[in-house]
């Protein structure tokens, strides 16, 4: 049958069961066990002992499908833990009942009630005595056999992606998982989780371009955060010495594999602590998250085997891109030789960009997908890191580092400048930057510099990407398969 015909079909399904005085959509139902349920406490008994066991379960759930025998049927119910087969016999539920299920199709919401058997293929059944009608669906579910495999349509349809795929179900429960077990990781290390705005007067915390908007009553442009950055440091002035957010950020930028414009961190502040405090630290959350959730530190992400066994590798930007290119070092730190180096390995670089800008674009290029292994990429040089402290023994460089996994970031990390004189002036160069063109620079925040001058203790801090670490011990390739809705363009 055409889609037309099964719409003409199931409507005159519902027309004549409003004839028949049937409620489509109630509300009264009484759901006293899930399938999970059931096969944990009968999966292992035999018939004999079945029979044995007098009380009567009542569950419900969606129809997948069903097999008519004249005067039974067997269907298979899907419920929020899986799905499990009920036997509908005319003779035990009633004729009335059995008239009125014959009008139930595959997609409609049910309840049955009734005692527990093996078929002969010893196949866990509920026997049902009450069979009931919750919710009538109109439109047919994808076709058994086809599927709903095209990407687009999955994405722009989660409702149906996840009724008939369970992949996709359980994908998104272990979503759940790993952020339960970051959260429980946190709380045992007496952090404190807290809420901060999402929306700011400055687009700050961060280098990218944030989604504009204005308040009516205030009279002022405001922007969705790009980072809660500058929001958690002032809590850690304010006395909250360890302090964590796992929330949305949004960024007015590409949509790929690996980008969606709204998208979830964990960023976290620790008082008295360094950015290598948080190389181990990030060591033990991973591990710690991978032991839950893949049950080994090793496994296979898209075909690779990763393993995170600790001590992880540790290495400079600059180290990374020799080893990479073999290009001499005194090349890097000259501009004008590294902008020609650069340009001769196909980079377009302008002319007046810094050492350490052009280092970072070779970076990006050559050597961000050749960490397939954990890595910690370390010394970031000061142009890009606005926020991060300086290293102590070379000022072009910032004690901060970026984790790689499977050729991605995964986390960003810095020991924090807190010397309120030194930020003014980075935000100044960033503002210098911004007259040039980069409309990814930092804006200059004084009420962010008023803070710091009542004295923000030596701190460190981190931004975790949790839809990377999704797709990651997902084995999932696109961060679309592990965001319940990604955007999309709209369909003309």
């Amino acid at each position: 049958m055409s889609e037309s015909e099964l719409l003409k079909t199931r409507r005159e399904k519902i027309e004549s069961l409003k004839a028949d005085g049937v409620a489509l959509y109630p509300n009264d139902v009484e759901v006293t066990a899930t399938t999970e349920d059931i096969f944990s406490r009968f999966g292992e008994l035999d018939n004999e002992a079945l029979e044995k066991v007098e009380e009567r379960f009542a569950l419900a759930g969606r129809i997948m499908a069903v097999r008519n025998f004249g005067k039974a049927a067997f269907i298979s119910i899907q419920d929020r833990k899986g799905r499990i087969q009920a036997y509908i016999r005319k003779n035990i539920v009633g004729d009335e009942s059995f008239s009125l299920f014959q009008k139930f199709d595959v997609g409609d919401i049910i309840s049955v009630a009734g005692r527990i058997f093996k078929t002969k293929t010893e196949e866990l059944t509920v026997q049902a005595e009450t069979v009931r009608l919750l919710s009538k669906a109109i439109h047919p579910l994808p076709e058994k056999w086809h599927g709903l495999t095209d990407v687009e349509t999955r994405y722009r349809n989660k409702h149906l992606d996840l009724i008939v795929n369970p992949s996709v179900r359980d994908l998104f429960q272990k979503r759940s998982r790993i952020i339960r077990c970051i959260r429980d990781f946190m709380y045992h290390r007496d952090f404190l989780e807290v809420e901060t705005p999402m929306m700011h007067s400055i687009a700050g915390g961060a280098m990218a371009k944030p989604f504009k908007t204005y308040h009516n009553a205030l009279g002022m442009d405001l922007y969705l955060r790009i980072a809660p950055e500058l929001y958690l440091k002032r809590l850690v002035v304010g006395g909250l010495e360890r302090v964590f957010e796992l929330n949305r950020n949004f960024r007015n930028e590409g949509v790929s594999t690996l980008h969606n414009p709204e998208f979830t961190m964990m960023e976290f502040y620790m008082a008295y602590a360094t950015y290598e405090d948080l190389m181990a630290m990030t060591e033990d959350l991973l591990t710690s998250v991978a032991r839950e959730i893949v049950g080994s530190l090793s496994f296979t992400y898209q075909g690779i085997e990763i393993d995170l066994t600790p001590p992880w590798k540790r290495v400079t930007v600059q180290d990374a891109v020799i080893a990479a290119t073999g290009v001499d070092t005194a090349i890097l730190n000259d501009r004008e030789k590294s902008i020609d180096y650069a340009r001769g390995i196909g980079l377009d670089v302008p002319g007046d960009e810094s050492p350490g800008k052009v280092l970072m674009a070779i970076f990006e290029a050559v050597v961000e997908e050749t960490l397939v292994q954990p890595t910690f990429i370390t010394r970031y040089p000061l142009e890009v890191s606005p926020l991060s402290r300086k290293a102590d023994d070379d000022e072009r460089f910032t004690d901060r580092f970026e984790l790689y996994i499977a050729g991605r970031e995964i986390a960003n990390a810095f020991s924090e400048l807190n010397d309120p004189v030194d930020q003014r002036d980075r935000f100044l160069m960033q503002m210098k930057e911004r007259e040039a063109g980069d409309l990814e620079a930092h804006e200059m925040d004084e009420d962010y510099i008023r803070a710091l001058e009542y004295a923000m203790p030596p701190t460190a801090g981190e931004g975790i990407g949790i839809d990377r670490l999704v797709m990651l011990f997902t084995d999932s390739p696109s961060i679309r398969d592990v965001i319940l809705f990604p955007h999309m363009r709209m369909k003309t």
